[in-house]
Protein backbone atom coordinates (compact mmCIF):
# COMPACT_ATOMS: atom_id res chain seq x y z
CA UNK A 1 0.00 0.00 0.00
CA UNK A 2 2.86 2.38 0.79
CA UNK A 3 4.41 1.49 -2.55
CA UNK A 4 1.12 2.30 -4.31
CA UNK A 5 0.95 5.62 -2.45
CA UNK A 6 4.48 6.51 -3.53
CA UNK A 7 3.64 5.57 -7.12
CA UNK A 8 0.49 7.73 -6.93
CA UNK A 9 2.55 10.78 -5.98
CA UNK A 10 5.26 9.94 -8.53
CA UNK A 11 2.69 9.60 -11.33
CA UNK A 12 1.08 12.94 -10.42
CA UNK A 13 4.45 14.73 -10.28
CA UNK A 14 5.62 13.08 -13.51
CA UNK A 15 2.43 13.96 -15.37
CA UNK A 16 2.59 17.57 -14.19
CA UNK A 17 6.28 18.01 -15.02
CA UNK A 18 5.89 16.55 -18.51
CA UNK A 19 2.78 18.49 -19.44
CA UNK A 20 3.98 21.79 -17.95
CA UNK A 21 7.27 21.40 -19.82
CA UNK A 22 5.35 21.07 -23.09
CA UNK A 23 3.22 24.06 -22.11
CA UNK A 24 6.20 26.15 -21.00
CA UNK A 25 8.10 25.56 -24.25
CA UNK A 26 5.02 25.81 -26.48
CA UNK A 27 6.46 28.81 -28.35
CA UNK A 28 9.44 26.68 -29.42
CA UNK A 29 7.78 23.31 -29.83
CA UNK A 30 4.40 24.58 -30.99
CA UNK A 31 1.14 24.46 -29.08
CA UNK A 32 0.08 21.42 -31.10
CA UNK A 33 2.53 19.19 -29.20
CA UNK A 34 0.90 20.09 -25.88
CA UNK A 35 -2.63 19.73 -27.25
CA UNK A 36 -1.88 16.36 -28.84
CA UNK A 37 -0.35 15.01 -25.62
CA UNK A 38 -3.39 16.27 -23.75
CA UNK A 39 -5.79 14.58 -26.14
CA UNK A 40 -4.33 11.13 -26.64
CA UNK A 41 -4.74 10.22 -22.97
CA UNK A 42 -8.53 10.23 -22.94
CA UNK A 43 -9.12 6.63 -23.98
CA UNK A 44 -6.57 5.35 -21.45
CA UNK A 45 -8.10 7.53 -18.72
CA UNK A 46 -11.52 6.06 -19.41
CA UNK A 47 -10.21 2.51 -19.67
CA UNK A 48 -8.27 2.77 -16.41
CA UNK A 49 -11.26 4.33 -14.64
CA UNK A 50 -13.37 1.34 -15.73
CA UNK A 51 -11.06 -1.58 -14.88
CA UNK A 52 -7.77 -0.56 -13.22
CA UNK A 53 -7.77 0.14 -9.47
CA UNK A 54 -5.05 0.13 -6.83
CA UNK A 55 -5.24 0.10 -3.05
CA UNK A 56 -4.36 3.32 -1.19
CA UNK A 57 -4.73 4.16 2.52
CA UNK A 58 -8.15 5.72 1.90
CA UNK A 59 -9.54 3.06 -0.43
CA UNK A 60 -9.41 1.62 -3.94
CA UNK A 61 -8.52 4.23 -6.54
CA UNK A 62 -8.09 4.38 -10.32
CA UNK A 63 -5.05 6.43 -11.45
CA UNK A 64 -6.82 7.08 -14.75
CA UNK A 65 -9.51 9.18 -13.11
CA UNK A 66 -7.74 10.57 -10.05
CA UNK A 67 -4.35 11.46 -11.58
CA UNK A 68 -4.56 11.69 -15.35
CA UNK A 69 -8.05 13.09 -15.80
CA UNK A 70 -7.63 15.51 -12.88
CA UNK A 71 -4.29 16.54 -14.34
CA UNK A 72 -5.83 17.12 -17.75
CA UNK A 73 -8.42 19.46 -16.29
CA UNK A 74 -5.79 21.42 -14.35
CA UNK A 75 -3.68 21.63 -17.52
CA UNK A 76 -6.64 23.13 -19.38
CA UNK A 77 -6.88 25.77 -16.67
CA UNK A 78 -3.14 26.44 -16.87
CA UNK A 79 -3.38 26.81 -20.64
CA UNK A 80 -6.08 29.42 -20.12
CA UNK A 81 -3.91 31.28 -17.60
CA UNK A 82 -0.97 31.41 -19.99
CA UNK A 83 -2.93 32.05 -23.17
CA UNK A 84 -6.58 33.14 -23.39
CA UNK A 85 -10.09 31.76 -23.70
CA UNK A 86 -9.96 31.79 -27.51
CA UNK A 87 -6.92 29.47 -27.39
CA UNK A 88 -8.13 27.16 -24.64
CA UNK A 89 -11.38 26.42 -26.41
CA UNK A 90 -9.30 24.56 -29.04
CA UNK A 91 -8.54 21.57 -26.78
CA UNK A 92 -11.99 21.73 -25.21
CA UNK A 93 -13.77 21.35 -28.53
CA UNK A 94 -11.01 19.18 -30.00
CA UNK A 95 -11.32 16.69 -27.16
CA UNK A 96 -15.09 16.80 -27.33
CA UNK A 97 -15.28 16.15 -31.07
CA UNK A 98 -12.35 13.69 -31.11
CA UNK A 99 -13.89 11.59 -28.37
CA UNK A 100 -17.26 11.57 -30.09
CA UNK A 101 -15.52 10.42 -33.28
CA UNK A 102 -13.78 7.64 -31.34
CA UNK A 103 -17.10 6.49 -29.96
CA UNK A 104 -18.74 6.61 -33.39
CA UNK A 105 -15.95 4.45 -34.86
CA UNK A 106 -16.27 2.00 -31.97
CA UNK A 107 -19.96 1.62 -32.66
CA UNK A 108 -19.32 1.03 -36.37
CA UNK A 109 -16.67 -1.60 -35.53
CA UNK A 110 -19.29 -3.54 -33.60
CA UNK A 111 -21.06 -4.27 -36.90
CA UNK A 112 -18.09 -6.34 -38.12
CA UNK A 113 -17.70 -10.06 -37.59
CA UNK A 114 -14.12 -10.06 -36.19
CA UNK A 115 -11.73 -12.96 -36.70
CA UNK A 116 -9.90 -14.60 -33.80
CA UNK A 117 -6.39 -14.74 -35.28
CA UNK A 118 -4.75 -15.10 -31.89
CA UNK A 119 -6.26 -18.09 -30.01
CA UNK A 120 -7.69 -17.13 -26.63
CA UNK A 121 -7.83 -13.41 -27.44
CA UNK A 122 -11.24 -12.74 -29.02
CA UNK A 123 -12.50 -9.20 -29.59
CA UNK A 124 -14.52 -8.12 -26.56
CA UNK A 125 -17.43 -6.39 -28.32
CA UNK A 126 -19.47 -6.08 -25.14
CA UNK A 127 -16.64 -4.24 -23.43
CA UNK A 128 -16.28 -2.02 -26.50
CA UNK A 129 -19.93 -1.09 -26.22
CA UNK A 130 -19.58 -0.32 -22.52
CA UNK A 131 -16.51 1.81 -23.18
CA UNK A 132 -18.34 3.60 -25.98
CA UNK A 133 -21.18 4.69 -23.76
CA UNK A 134 -18.81 5.56 -20.94
CA UNK A 135 -16.71 7.74 -23.26
CA UNK A 136 -19.79 9.58 -24.47
CA UNK A 137 -20.70 10.25 -20.85
CA UNK A 138 -17.15 11.24 -19.93
CA UNK A 139 -16.80 13.50 -22.97
CA UNK A 140 -19.94 15.43 -22.08
CA UNK A 141 -18.72 15.85 -18.50
CA UNK A 142 -15.26 16.92 -19.69
CA UNK A 143 -16.85 19.66 -21.76
CA UNK A 144 -18.79 20.96 -18.74
CA UNK A 145 -15.76 20.58 -16.47
CA UNK A 146 -13.51 22.55 -18.83
CA UNK A 147 -15.92 25.46 -19.11
CA UNK A 148 -16.76 25.34 -15.42
CA UNK A 149 -13.22 25.38 -14.05
CA UNK A 150 -12.28 28.46 -16.09
CA UNK A 151 -15.46 30.37 -15.32
CA UNK A 152 -15.19 29.53 -11.60
CA UNK A 153 -11.54 30.62 -11.53
CA UNK A 154 -12.51 33.99 -12.97
CA UNK A 155 -15.50 34.38 -10.68
CA UNK A 156 -13.28 33.76 -7.66
CA UNK A 157 -11.19 36.67 -8.91
CA UNK A 158 -13.96 39.00 -7.72
CA UNK A 159 -13.01 38.08 -4.14
CA UNK A 160 -9.34 37.08 -4.30
CA UNK A 161 -7.87 38.76 -7.36
CA UNK A 162 -4.19 38.33 -6.48
CA UNK A 163 -4.40 34.88 -4.85
CA UNK A 164 -3.86 32.94 -8.04
CA UNK A 165 -2.78 29.63 -6.51
CA UNK A 166 -5.69 29.57 -4.07
CA UNK A 167 -8.14 30.24 -6.90
CA UNK A 168 -6.45 27.50 -8.92
CA UNK A 169 -6.86 25.00 -6.10
CA UNK A 170 -10.44 25.91 -5.14
CA UNK A 171 -11.54 25.72 -8.77
CA UNK A 172 -10.05 22.24 -9.08
CA UNK A 173 -11.55 21.01 -5.82
CA UNK A 174 -15.05 22.21 -6.66
CA UNK A 175 -15.18 21.14 -10.31
CA UNK A 176 -13.60 17.73 -9.71
CA UNK A 177 -16.12 17.10 -6.94
CA UNK A 178 -18.82 17.80 -9.50
CA UNK A 179 -16.99 15.55 -11.96
CA UNK A 180 -16.69 12.68 -9.48
CA UNK A 181 -20.42 12.68 -8.81
CA UNK A 182 -21.36 12.59 -12.48
CA UNK A 183 -18.62 10.37 -13.86
CA UNK A 184 -18.86 7.80 -11.08
CA UNK A 185 -22.57 7.48 -11.70
CA UNK A 186 -21.66 6.49 -15.26
CA UNK A 187 -19.01 4.03 -14.05
CA UNK A 188 -21.50 2.45 -11.69
CA UNK A 189 -24.22 2.21 -14.34
CA UNK A 190 -22.19 1.06 -17.37
CA UNK A 191 -19.46 -1.15 -15.87
CA UNK A 192 -20.72 -1.85 -12.35
CA UNK A 193 -17.98 -0.15 -10.30
CA UNK A 194 -19.14 -0.50 -6.67
CA UNK A 195 -20.35 2.55 -4.75
CA UNK A 196 -17.62 2.00 -2.15
CA UNK A 197 -15.11 3.31 -4.70
CA UNK A 198 -16.86 6.69 -4.90
CA UNK A 199 -15.41 8.22 -1.74
CA UNK A 200 -11.97 6.83 -2.33
CA UNK A 201 -11.97 8.25 -5.85
CA UNK A 202 -13.12 11.62 -4.56
CA UNK A 203 -10.41 11.72 -1.89
CA UNK A 204 -7.80 10.78 -4.50
CA UNK A 205 -8.92 13.60 -6.78
CA UNK A 206 -8.80 16.09 -3.93
CA UNK A 207 -5.28 14.91 -3.08
CA UNK A 208 -4.26 15.18 -6.73
CA UNK A 209 -5.57 18.76 -6.92
CA UNK A 210 -3.55 19.69 -3.83
CA UNK A 211 -0.42 18.17 -5.38
CA UNK A 212 -1.01 19.93 -8.69
CA UNK A 213 -1.67 23.23 -6.90
CA UNK A 214 1.59 22.91 -4.96
CA UNK A 215 3.52 22.25 -8.15
CA UNK A 216 1.62 25.06 -9.89
CA UNK A 217 2.74 27.44 -7.12
CA UNK A 218 6.36 26.34 -7.52
CA UNK A 219 6.14 26.79 -11.27
CA UNK A 220 4.54 30.22 -11.08
CA UNK A 221 6.81 31.75 -8.48
CA UNK A 222 10.09 29.92 -9.05
CA UNK A 223 10.14 29.27 -12.80
CA UNK A 224 7.91 31.82 -14.47
CA UNK A 225 8.45 34.35 -11.64
CA UNK A 226 6.09 36.84 -13.18
CA UNK A 227 2.96 35.17 -11.78
CA UNK A 228 -0.34 35.30 -13.63
CA UNK A 229 -1.79 38.58 -14.75
CA UNK A 230 -5.07 39.42 -13.09
CA UNK A 231 -7.97 39.11 -15.49
CA UNK A 232 -10.37 41.99 -15.79
CA UNK A 233 -12.79 40.36 -18.23
CA UNK A 234 -16.41 39.79 -17.39
CA UNK A 235 -17.79 36.26 -17.04
CA UNK A 236 -20.18 36.87 -19.95
CA UNK A 237 -17.31 37.91 -22.25
CA UNK A 238 -15.27 34.92 -21.18
CA UNK A 239 -18.17 32.54 -21.73
CA UNK A 240 -18.63 34.09 -25.16
CA UNK A 241 -15.02 33.31 -26.09
CA UNK A 242 -15.20 29.76 -24.78
CA UNK A 243 -18.40 28.98 -26.64
CA UNK A 244 -17.63 30.76 -29.94
CA UNK A 245 -20.35 33.30 -29.20
CA UNK A 246 -18.18 36.11 -30.52
CA UNK A 247 -18.15 34.32 -33.88
CA UNK A 248 -21.92 34.22 -33.80
CA UNK A 249 -22.07 37.89 -32.82
CA UNK A 250 -19.66 38.76 -35.62
CA UNK A 251 -21.78 36.83 -38.11
CA UNK A 252 -24.89 38.53 -36.79
CA UNK A 253 -23.17 41.89 -37.04
CA UNK A 254 -22.30 41.28 -40.69
CA UNK A 255 -25.74 40.03 -41.67
CA UNK A 256 -28.54 42.49 -42.28
CA UNK A 257 -26.07 45.05 -43.62
CA UNK A 258 -26.70 47.26 -46.59
CA UNK A 259 -24.08 46.26 -49.15
CA UNK A 260 -23.52 49.79 -50.43
CA UNK A 261 -23.36 51.95 -47.30
CA UNK A 262 -22.45 49.40 -44.64
CA UNK A 263 -25.25 50.47 -42.30
CA UNK A 264 -28.00 48.07 -41.27
CA UNK A 265 -30.72 47.38 -43.83
CA UNK A 266 -34.50 47.56 -43.58
CA UNK A 267 -34.94 43.91 -42.61
CA UNK A 268 -32.59 44.41 -39.67
CA UNK A 269 -34.52 47.55 -38.72
CA UNK A 270 -37.78 45.64 -38.60
CA UNK A 271 -36.19 43.19 -36.17
CA UNK A 272 -34.18 45.51 -33.92
CA UNK A 273 -35.91 48.88 -33.89
CA UNK A 274 -39.16 47.73 -32.19
CA UNK A 275 -37.09 46.01 -29.48
CA UNK A 276 -34.99 49.14 -28.93
CA UNK A 277 -38.07 51.33 -28.52
CA UNK A 278 -39.81 48.82 -26.28
CA UNK A 279 -36.74 48.39 -24.05
CA UNK A 280 -36.27 52.16 -23.69
CA UNK A 281 -39.89 52.61 -22.63
CA UNK A 282 -39.58 49.69 -20.21
CA UNK A 283 -36.69 51.50 -18.53
CA UNK A 284 -38.68 54.72 -18.33
CA UNK A 285 -36.68 56.45 -21.07
CA UNK A 286 -37.55 58.16 -24.33
CA UNK A 287 -36.65 56.71 -27.72
CA UNK A 288 -36.48 58.99 -30.73
CA UNK A 289 -36.70 58.08 -34.40
CA UNK A 290 -35.18 60.22 -37.16
CA UNK A 291 -35.88 59.81 -40.86
CA UNK A 292 -33.16 61.41 -43.00
CA UNK A 293 -33.74 61.93 -46.72
CA UNK A 294 -31.19 63.27 -49.22
CA UNK A 295 -32.66 66.27 -51.05
CA UNK A 296 -32.89 66.24 -54.86
CA UNK A 297 -31.00 62.97 -54.98
CA UNK A 298 -32.52 62.07 -58.35
CA UNK A 299 -30.73 65.08 -59.82
CA UNK A 300 -27.41 63.64 -58.66
CA UNK A 301 -28.09 60.31 -60.36
CA UNK A 302 -29.37 61.98 -63.53
CA UNK A 303 -26.56 64.54 -63.71
CA UNK A 304 -23.55 62.49 -62.69
CA UNK A 305 -24.59 58.83 -62.93
CA UNK A 306 -25.52 56.20 -60.40
CA UNK A 307 -21.93 55.49 -59.38
CA UNK A 308 -21.52 59.08 -58.20
CA UNK A 309 -24.90 58.83 -56.52
CA UNK A 310 -23.64 55.78 -54.66
CA UNK A 311 -20.63 57.76 -53.45
CA UNK A 312 -22.94 60.45 -52.11
CA UNK A 313 -25.00 57.87 -50.20
CA UNK A 314 -21.86 56.34 -48.72
CA UNK A 315 -20.67 59.78 -47.65
CA UNK A 316 -24.02 60.53 -45.97
CA UNK A 317 -23.95 57.18 -44.16
CA UNK A 318 -20.41 57.87 -43.00
CA UNK A 319 -21.38 61.26 -41.53
CA UNK A 320 -24.34 59.69 -39.77
CA UNK A 321 -22.09 57.04 -38.27
CA UNK A 322 -19.54 59.51 -36.94
CA UNK A 323 -22.14 61.91 -35.50
CA UNK A 324 -24.55 59.50 -33.80
CA UNK A 325 -23.70 57.70 -30.56
CA UNK A 326 -22.56 54.09 -30.36
CA UNK A 327 -25.87 53.16 -28.70
CA UNK A 328 -27.86 54.56 -31.65
CA UNK A 329 -28.68 52.47 -34.71
CA UNK A 330 -28.64 53.59 -38.34
CA UNK A 331 -30.64 51.77 -40.99
CA UNK A 332 -30.99 52.34 -44.71
CA UNK A 333 -34.74 52.64 -45.13
CA UNK A 334 -34.71 52.59 -48.92
CA UNK A 335 -33.20 54.57 -51.76
CA UNK A 336 -31.81 57.78 -50.32
CA UNK A 337 -33.62 57.50 -46.97
CA UNK A 338 -32.04 56.51 -43.66
CA UNK A 339 -33.63 55.86 -40.26
CA UNK A 340 -31.83 56.49 -36.99
CA UNK A 341 -33.17 55.04 -33.72
CA UNK A 342 -31.83 56.84 -30.64
CA UNK A 343 -32.78 55.25 -27.31
CA UNK A 344 -32.53 57.38 -24.19
CA UNK A 345 -32.93 60.57 -26.22
CA UNK A 346 -35.67 63.11 -25.55
CA UNK A 347 -37.41 65.02 -28.32
CA UNK A 348 -35.52 68.23 -27.57
CA UNK A 349 -32.17 66.41 -27.54
CA UNK A 350 -33.07 64.68 -30.79
CA UNK A 351 -33.89 67.99 -32.50
CA UNK A 352 -30.44 69.29 -31.62
CA UNK A 353 -28.90 66.04 -32.84
CA UNK A 354 -30.87 66.19 -36.09
CA UNK A 355 -29.79 69.77 -36.69
CA UNK A 356 -26.17 68.79 -36.14
CA UNK A 357 -26.58 65.95 -38.63
CA UNK A 358 -28.15 68.27 -41.17
CA UNK A 359 -25.39 70.86 -40.77
CA UNK A 360 -22.60 68.23 -40.90
CA UNK A 361 -23.89 66.76 -44.13
CA UNK A 362 -24.59 70.03 -45.94
CA UNK A 363 -21.13 71.37 -45.11
CA UNK A 364 -19.14 68.23 -45.94
CA UNK A 365 -20.93 66.14 -48.58
CA UNK A 366 -20.75 67.48 -52.11
CA UNK A 367 -21.48 66.49 -55.71
CA UNK A 368 -18.65 66.14 -58.26
CA UNK A 369 -19.17 69.80 -59.27
CA UNK A 370 -18.72 70.85 -55.62
CA UNK A 371 -22.40 71.60 -54.96
CA UNK A 372 -23.50 70.81 -51.38
CA UNK A 373 -25.82 67.92 -50.62
CA UNK A 374 -28.52 68.71 -48.10
CA UNK A 375 -30.91 66.48 -46.17
CA UNK A 376 -34.38 66.83 -44.72
CA UNK A 377 -35.13 65.20 -41.36
CA UNK A 378 -38.35 64.24 -39.61
CA UNK A 379 -38.21 63.63 -35.85
CA UNK A 380 -40.66 61.77 -33.56
CA UNK A 381 -40.31 60.41 -30.03
CA UNK A 382 -41.80 57.59 -27.99
CA UNK A 383 -43.87 57.72 -25.95
CA UNK A 384 -44.99 61.27 -26.79
CA UNK A 385 -45.73 60.40 -30.42
CA UNK A 386 -46.72 56.79 -29.76
CA UNK A 387 -45.69 53.76 -27.77
CA UNK A 388 -44.52 51.52 -30.62
CA UNK A 389 -41.81 51.84 -33.24
CA UNK A 390 -44.32 51.68 -36.10
CA UNK A 391 -46.37 54.56 -34.68
CA UNK A 392 -43.31 56.71 -34.01
CA UNK A 393 -41.85 55.95 -37.44
CA UNK A 394 -45.13 56.98 -39.05
CA UNK A 395 -45.06 60.30 -37.14
CA UNK A 396 -41.45 60.92 -38.19
CA UNK A 397 -42.34 60.13 -41.80
CA UNK A 398 -45.17 62.69 -41.73
CA UNK A 399 -42.75 65.32 -40.41
CA UNK A 400 -40.24 64.45 -43.11
CA UNK A 401 -42.98 65.19 -45.63
CA UNK A 402 -43.54 68.54 -43.95
CA UNK A 403 -39.81 69.25 -44.21
CA UNK A 404 -39.95 68.55 -47.94
CA UNK A 405 -42.91 70.91 -48.34
CA UNK A 406 -41.10 73.57 -46.31
CA UNK A 407 -38.28 73.85 -48.82
CA UNK A 408 -36.03 70.94 -47.78
CA UNK A 409 -32.69 71.20 -45.95
CA UNK A 410 -34.44 71.44 -42.61
CA UNK A 411 -35.52 69.55 -39.50
CA UNK A 412 -39.16 69.18 -38.50
CA UNK A 413 -40.20 68.02 -35.05
CA UNK A 414 -43.42 68.15 -33.06
CA UNK A 415 -43.50 71.95 -33.02
CA UNK A 416 -42.70 72.37 -36.71
CA UNK A 417 -39.60 73.47 -38.60
CA UNK A 418 -36.55 73.79 -36.38
CA UNK A 419 -34.20 75.47 -38.84
CA UNK A 420 -34.10 76.37 -42.53
CA UNK A 421 -30.91 77.35 -44.32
Amino acid sequence: MLFNSALFIFEAVGYFVLMVSLLHFRHRLGLGVFLTALGVMHFMETYLAAVFYVSLPFGNVSPGSSIFFSGKLMMILMLYLQEDAATVRQPIYGLFLGNLLTVAIAWVLQLHQPLELSPGHPADVDFLKEMGWLMVWGTAILYLDSLGIILLYEKLGDFMRRRVVLRFMISGLVVLTFDQILFFSGLHYFVGVPMAAFWAGWKAKMLAVCLYSLMFAIYEYRIRRDGVAASARSISDLFGDLTFRERYNDLLERTGRDMLTGVYDRSRMELEAPLMVREALRQGQHATVLIIDADHFKDVNDGFGHLQGDEVLKAIASRLGTTLRSSDRIFRFGGEEFVAVCPGTSHEEALLLAERLRWTIVTSVKTPDDAPISVSIGVATADEDGDSFTTVLSAADSRLYEAKKSGRNCVVGRSGVVKVS
